[in-house]
């Protein structure tokens, strides 16, 4: 097709955040408004991406490719797959909500001799997060990924430290100074990553000629391109690095608890149901596909990294005090099984990462959203602070009561369909290591349910006796994303359909079969 529909669908959003910049500061109502028609414009291109790929076709579809820097071997490359077009729908459909839940997160509000920051920065950025977030999962050039892996960190470090929670324990100074800590501790770890990275993407290029992930996939497979083993290990690790902190896993973890207990709740669901999973994305693309060898070499390591990642993150979620840190935590457990499911080297495994990263963008979003409209009304994240909020705001409890089952995977909700399909895909070839993982789903079920009884049920305290109930914008945020909860949990086939021709090219790529059955079927 002549129309550059990938192009189009990155390009929108960040046309979005230009004119949302533009409007002028005592216009806020307008910025936020055409914030979100430039966010739901995304995401019925997205949408048209999802309508034109053919699971069935070529591996990547909708390709472009243009010169760009060609002493460099650097081009203008874009393609995706089932992965990538299951994360693009995924970004694209987000975004109007976290919009929408972040209405009023930037108002201007007087705090001694400081102002925050213009309201049509905080939806600008976002719009631009979205657009860089895009172009990451269509790039099939390894050079073109890495600019906008990277360029992500300068609008997401000033949502984290401009924009942050206005719930706070401290006072505005304290507050202020724990947003920069928090701000400049997210963009310092994933420098770090990014900057091994780039040394790996180097080498790949002195290596390889050329920075076209189709191509150098290509030479591998026929032999035109041999890489010496300890040359793709080296390179690997220089990637895998950068992943994981972008995951983020255990135990390069530790910046996500500050930076979402710091963030609004609606940018704590930009940073793990969408900037997240750019890093687990990777490590299927770029990881899996350009070093098979050292992939499988590396493979046992990465198994107990991500199944510490299970039991820690949940573990460090039972005991805490504050409701996103809790958040947080449980979201480390849970990208541990994503990439426990990665590394599982089974088509179920793989299939049920792909399909966790949708659904836990998902749940996470309704959990942290409604966190933070509780948050709103009370002033405060301590879980302490609250009892009793289902016999004042019962559509408020009940819907954070469906985001918490969610979270720990109960059957008829959607993440329990790919939390299944990880632990059967790991179980068939590293039992040890699936039966270990099972009990992360025994302390997903305490953290979830305790938080629930500390905040929802019991006497009604004081604080929150007169607190309000879900408005029609609050409603209008989380109901879809309930609904499709409980849609893709009775019925995944329409996400599964979609990533499991590129899961099967991707075993493919490593030379993997599914372990047989130790048991035949009867006759």
């Amino acid at each position: 097709m002549s129309f550059p529909l990938l192009t189009a669908t990155a390009a929108l959003p960040a046309i979005g955040a230009i004119a949302t910049a533009a409007v002028p500061a005592a216009r806020r109502t307008a910025a936020k408004w055409l914030a979100l028609l430039f966010s739901l414009a995304t995401l019925v291109l997205a949408i048209v991406v999802l309508v034109r790929f053919d699971p069935d076709g070529d591996r990547y579809q909708l390709t472009e490719s243009h010169s760009w820097i060609a002493d460099f071997g650097v081009r203008y490359e874009l393609g995706v797959d089932g992965i990538a077009v299951a994360l693009i729908a995924l970004t694209a459909l987000l975004i109007p909500f976290i919009v929408l839940a972040g209405w009023h997160d930037a108002d201007p509000l007087e705090t001694g001799n400081k102002r925050w920051r213009p309201t049509q920065g905080f939806f600008a950025l976002i719009l631009a997060v979205e657009a860089m977030v895009i172009l990451s999962f269509e790039a099939t050039d390894v050079f073109l990924f890495y600019i906008f892996f990277e360029a992500m960190l300068i609008p997401m470090y000033f949502l984290i430290g401009g924009f942050g929670d206005r719930a706070h324990e401290h006072g505005e100074e304290k507050a202020a100074a724990q947003r920069s800590y928090a701000a400049v501790k997210f963009l310092l770890y994933n420098l770090a990553g990014g900057l091994i990275m780039l040394a790996a993407v180097i080498g790949l290029y002195v290596v390889a000629g050329n920075f076209s992930l189709t191509e150098i996939a290509e030479a591998r497979a026929n032999g035109s391109l041999d890489m010496a083993t300890s040359t793709e290990r080296w390179l690997f690790l220089g990637f895998f690095f950068a992943f994981a902190v972008k995951a983020p896993l255990w135990p390069l973890h530790t910046w996500l608890p500050n930076a979402m207990q710091e963030s609004t709740a609606p940018v704590a669901v930009l940073i793990t149901a969408v900037v997240d999973k750019v890093g687990t994305f990777a490590m299927l693309r770029f990881c899996l596909q350009l070093f098979p060898e050292a992939s499988k070499w590396a493979t046992p390591v990465i198994l107990v990294l991500a199944v510490v990642s299970i039991i820690y993150g949940a573990l460090l979620a039972v005991g805490q005090r504050d409701i996103k840190r809790l958040i947080a935590y449980a979201s480390i457990s849970h990208f541990g099984f994503i990439i426990m499911g990665i590394f599982a080297m089974t088509s179920q495994g793989q299939s049920g990462a792909t399909l966790y990263m949708v659904n836990h963008g998902i749940s996470t979003a309704v959990l942290m959203l409604i966190a933070g409209f509780l948050i709103s009304r009370r002033g405060s994240r301590l879980i302490a602070d609250y009892g009793g909020v289902q016999k004042v705001a019962p559509v408020l409890a009940g819907t954070f009561l469906i985001g918490g089952l969610a979270t720990l995977s109960l059957p008829g909700l959607a993440p329990f369909v790919s939390e299944f399909l990880v632990l059967v895909g790991t179980f068939t070839r590293y039992p040890v290591i699936g039966i270990i993982a099972t009990f992360g789903i025994v302390l997903a079920a305490l953290y979830t349910l305790v938080l629930y009884q500390r905040t929802m049920t019991g006497p009604v305290k004081p604080e929150v006796a007169a607190m309000p109930d879900l408005r029609v914008r609050e409603i209008a945020v989380v109901a879809p994303l309930v609904v499709l909860l409980v849609f893709l949990g009775v019925y995944p086939k329409p996400v599964t359909d979609v990533v499991n021709p590129a899961v099967k090219q991707t075993m493919s790529d490593l030379e993997k079969k599914d372990p047989r059955p130790e048991v035949e079927a009867a006759k």
